[in-house]
C-alpha cells in the first residue's frame, strides 16, 4: 500500500473531524488515520464564518469536548476562541500533522471485494487530481453547504444603491461604521448581529418575517468563577459544569415539548423584563412552542440591551420591495438602508455533497434510514457525524466516535474486516432523521436529502443524550442489526475456506 493508504479517512476537520480523530488517537493508537480537508486551516464552520460577533450558540461546556476541558468561564464564546480551541486539540493529539489540507473530496466508492473505500479529491489551488484509500470512512463534514447559504430573491433587491450581502460569505471590505444597516431574519445569527453591528452602525434594524423565542443567558458563569477564585482545579469545574449544563438543556427540552404553555409563559416573562416594557412583546411572541426551533440564546441579553438603548430596532413584517434606499414592507412602512445583511439560513447538504457508492450502486441518503443516529443501513464500514440540533452539537460527537472505537475494537477481537448495518422493511419512517428534533425552515427545505427517520430502536434518532450515551457506550455492539463479514483477500489469515457469502455473520 501507497502512503495514501490508511486504516481510516476522516473527511473534514471541523469539530466532528478533530474530534474523531482525537478518539481514534486516544483508543485506538493502533489505526493510521488521514484528515481530508478542503480549506486550508483547522476549524470547519469557525474558519469559514467572520460575520461580526460570531459565537456558539450552545454553552462552552457542553460544546467542549468529554476529553479536553474548556478552560475559560464564559457561557457562549467567539468564533475566534472556539477555532484556537480546535486547533489547540489537535496539535496536542498529534492529529494537525496528520491532515492534508485544501483537498476537496469529490466521491467516494465502496468495493465489497477488495474491502475498502476509494476516495478521489481535487486540489483547488492546483486542480490536481489525488486518490486516497482506506478501510473506514467517517464523515464530519457537518449538515450544511459550505459553498452558499439559503438566499432567497426579493422583489426589486437589483434597484437597491447599497451593498447586499450573507453573513456566510462576509467581505473583509465591509465596513458599515456610522452605516443605516438591515439584518433580514430572527435566527442565532440575526441575534449576533444586531448588537454587535450596532456598537458601530448609525442603526441596525432587525427585520423578521415571525418571531423567534430569544433568552438571556449569563456571559460569564458565576458558579465557575466562583469556583476558580477558591481554587477548584479547572478539570473538576469543566465536569461539573458539563454534567450540570447537560440536565438543564435536557430538562428544558422535555418540559417545552410536554409543558408547552408553560414554558412559553416563561419565556415570555423573561423577555417582557428584558425589554422593560419600551418594545412591543409582539416581535418576540412566536407562533410555534418553545423548541419546534432552535432556541437562541443571548448572553447578557445584549440583543435586548440595544432595543433598549435606540442602537438597534426590530420589525415583524414581509418584505414588499427593495427600493434604492431600502426595504418597503408589506405595510407601507420603508426602512431605509445602506447595508442589507441576508441572514436567511443555510443550505443543508449531506456528506460535503461528495458523491457516494457502494459497489457501483449510487447512495442518495434520502433513501436510507440511520443506524442509531451514526451509520447509514447498506453502506459498509461508514459512520456519519451528525451532531444534536437540541442540544450542543459535540456531545453527539463524542458519543459517536466513542461508538466507532469501540466497534473497531469488536471486529479487531473477532478477525472481522467489514461491518454493515442492514434495515429490514418496516424500519424507515418517512419523516427525515432531523425533522424529529426540529421544524426549522431549513430542515423543512432539506427533506429531499436528509436521511429518514427510523420507526424503532436502533434505527430512530432519539436526540436524547442521556439514552444515547447508554446505547452508544453500554449496548452490544453484535445486537442483531449489523452484519460482520471478512474481505476475501484475508479469509486466509483466518484459516478458512469458505466463501464470502458463508463467511458473513450476522450477529
Amino acid at each position: 500500500m501507497n502512503d495514501n493508504y490508511v486504516d481510516v479517512l476522516i473527511i473534514g476537520a471541523g469539530v466532528s473531524g478533530i474530534g474523531a480523530a482525537c478518539h481514534l488517537t486516544r483508543a485506538q493508537p493502533g489505526k493510521s488515520y488521514l484528515i481530508l480537508e478542503r480549506r486550508n486551516a483547522i476549524g470547519g464552520t469557525w474558519d469559514l464564518f467572520r460575520y461580526p460577533g460570531i459565537r456558539s450558540d450552545s454553552d462552552m461546556y457542553t460544546f467542549g469536548y468529554r476529553f479536553r476541558p474548556w478552560q475559560g468561564t464564559k457561557v457562549l464564546a467567539d468564533g475566534s476562541h472556539i477555532k484556537d480551541y480546535v486547533e489547540q486539540t489537535a496539535a496536542e493529539h498529534g492529529v494537525t500533522e496528520r491532515i492534508r489540507f485544501g483537498r476537496k473530496v469529490v466521491s467516494a466508492s465502496w468495493s465489497t471485494p477488495d474491502g475498502v473505500w476509494t476516495v478521489q479529491t481535487v486540489l483547488e489551488a492546483t486542480g490536481e487530481h489525488e486518490t486516497f484509500t482506506s478501510r473506514f470512512l467517517i464523515g464530519c463534514t457537518g449538515y450544511y453547504d459550505y459553498d452558499s447559504g439559503y438566499r432567497p430573491e426579493f422583489p426589486g433587491e437589483d434597484t437597491f444603491g447599497g451593498r447586499i450581502v450573507h453573513p456566510q460569505h462576509w467581505p473583509d471590505d465591509l465596513d458599515y461604521r456610522g452605516k443605516r444597516v438591515v439584518v433580514i431574519g430572527s435566527g442565532a445569527t440575526a441575534v449576533t448581529l444586531v448588537p454587535a453591528m450596532a456598537r458601530e452602525a448609525a442603526h441596525v434594524t432587525m427585520l423578521q418575517r415571525s418571531p423567534t423565542y430569544v433568552l438571556p443567558v449569563p456571559a460569564e458563569d458565576p458558579v465557575s468563577r466562583l469556583l476558580k477564585r477558591v481554587g477548584v482545579p479547572d478539570a473538576t469545574i469543566y465536569k461539573l459544569g458539563r454534567w450540570r449544563n447537560i440536565a438543564l438543556q435536557r430538562a428544558l427540552f422535555q418540559v417545552s415539548r410536554s409543558r408547552p404553555r408553560l414554558v412559553r409563559s416563561l419565556l415570555r416573562q423573561v423577555v417582557r423584563a428584558q425589554l422593560g416594557g419600551e418594545i412591543d412583546m409582539r416581535h418576540f411572541t412566536p407562533h410555534y412552542n418553545p423548541w419546534d426551533e432552535r432556541l437562541c440564546v443571548v448572553p447578557n441579553g445584549d440583543l435586548f440591551a440595544a432595543l433598549r438603548n435606540g442602537t438597534a430596532s426590530v420589525a415583524t413584517d414581509q418584505i414588499d420591495t427593495f427600493t434604492e434606499t431600502g426595504i418597503v414592507l408589506r405595510s407601507g412602512e420603508e426602512i431605509p438602508a445602506d447595508i442589507v445583511i441576508t441572514a436567511t439560513g443555510l443550505v443543508v447538504q449531506m456528506a460535503g455533497g461528495v458523491k457516494i457508492n457502494v459497489d457501483g450502486g449510487p447512495v442518495s441518503p434520502r433513501d436510507h434510514v440511520i443506524y442509531k443516529g451514526v451509520m447509514l443501513d447498506g453502506v459498509p464500514n461508514a459512520m456519519i457525524v451528525i451532531g444534536y440540533t437540541n442540544a450542543s452539537w459535540t456531545l453527539k460527537v463524542d458519543l459517536a466516535c466513542e461508538y466507532f472505537c469501540r466497534l473497531l475494537s469488536h471486529m479487531d477481537q473477532h478477525g472481522y474486516t467489514q461491518v454493515v448495518a442492514e434495515a429490514q422493511p418496516g424500519d424507515r419512517a418517512e419523516e427525515s432523521a432531523m425533522g424529529s428534533a426540529l421544524r426549522s425552515g431549513y430542515i423543512r427545505r432539506a427533506d429531499a436529502v436528509i436521511p429518514r427517520q427510523g420507526t424503532r430502536a436502533p434505527w430512530k434518532v432519539l436526540n436524547n443524550v442521556y439514552r444515547d450515551a447508554l446505547t452508544l457506550r453500554r449496548d452490544r455492539i453484535d445486537d442483531g442489526v449489523l452484519r460482520f463479514s471478512r474481505t476475501p483477500a484475508t479469509t486466509t489469515e483466518h484459516n478458512t475456506t469458505r466463501s464470502p457469502a458463508t463467511e458473513a455473520t450476522r450477529t
